[in-house]
């Protein structure tokens, strides 16, 4: 199966397809939404099914990109609820909210899980049914207490993926593919922006040259990690390329003389270009912009440039 890049959809000459359009590019079926090509994924004849798994799996997503210490079992409700409520520092509450909705996500995941448990042994389950509209209701409180909920990096709140099993209860799955693949393509655009940023600002510097490529490299495999399931067979090319053109990246070293090597700045441009390259890994794994990280990433490019051109001036 091909690995090649989802490209951007650049064109002068024609007028980009419609969000939805269906093409093979490079051998692959793809989905274009806001200017990318997007692997494309059937949607699952079995809807019940498909969405139990959804919601398990992206409860589990939940839990994976954002800070250690919050995957409260849903059981323990009642004891993460007290002690929210209790709690008076708010430094220390925030931190009792992101449990407490961890305990809300988890209760929600459980208790679909019965519910669909129950209808595969021919038990229906109405839709005003108590059960259901306790499982709604733990997902929107979730939810709303998961915008206090920061990305493992410390850096800004994912609260998107907190509505994302919110989505899946409500949504024809149909539908949320189609929303996934929104959001994949918003990922790619702020991958690419960080990518393009990370190109612009060290060109101008004769010491990292070829940085470039590299950083092209690893954008590119950033993107198709961002749009590949890891249950496609696909990930097993995918994911080794995603790795080892980031250790590739990791690893540049600039182009200096010996006075050079171990002065500030060259030493901050390393360090810049190794957080630009955590940034776009932190977009492919959630598959959700970082907006404030990445403009204190721009600016700290900008200060960066300054600081480089006062030192060749000096």
């Amino acid at each position: 199966m091909s690995t090649s890049s989802s490209p951007r959809a650049h064109s002068t000459s024609a007028t980009p397809p419609a969000n939805g359009t269906i093409a093979e590019v490079d051998g692959k079926r793809v989905v274009f939404f806001d200017g990318y090509w997007i692997r494309h994924y059937d949607v699952p004849a079995n809807e019940e099914a498909a969405r139990r798994e959804l919601i398990d799996q992206l409860t589990k997503r939940v839990f994976h990109h954002t800070e250690p210490g919050i995957n409260t079992p849903g059981y323990k409700l009642q004891s993460a609820r007290a002690a929210y409520e209790r709690q008076t520092d708010p430094r220390r509450r925030r931190v009792n909210a992101a449990m407490l909705a961890g305990a809300l996500l988890n209760r929600g995941s459980d208790i679909f899980n019965i519910i669909f448990e129950l209808k595969q042994r021919g038990i229906e389950i109405a839709y005003d049914n108590e059960l259901l509209r306790e499982c709604e209701a733990c997902f929107l409180e979730a939810f709303e207490l998961g915008k206090q909920v920061l990305h493992y990096s410390g850096e800004e709140g994912l609260d998107e993926l907190w509505g994302e099993p919110l989505k899946a209860f409500y949504m024809p799955i149909a539908d949320f593919y189609e929303s996934r693949y929104i959001k994949v393509a918003l990922s790619m655009c702020a991958i690419d922006q960080i990518a393009d940023k990370l190109t612009s600002t060290f060109n101008q510097f004769p010491q990292f040259k070829g940085l470039d490529q590299r950083v092209a490299a690893y954008a590119r495999a950033a993107k198709l990690e961002s749009e590949t399931m890891k249950t496609d067979p696909a990930i097993f090319d995918v994911w080794p390329e995603f790795v080892a053109c980031g250790d590739e990246l990791q690893g540049f070293e600039p182009r200096v003389s010996a006075p050079e090597i171990h002065t500030p700045i060259i030493a901050r441009g390393l360090e810049l270009i190794r957080e630009g390259k955590k940034i776009i890994e932190w977009v492919a794994f959630a598959r959700v912009p970082m907006p404030k990280t990445a403009r204190n990433f721009v600016e700290r490019c900008d200060d960066f440039v300054v600081q480089m051109k006062v030192s060749q001036v000096a």
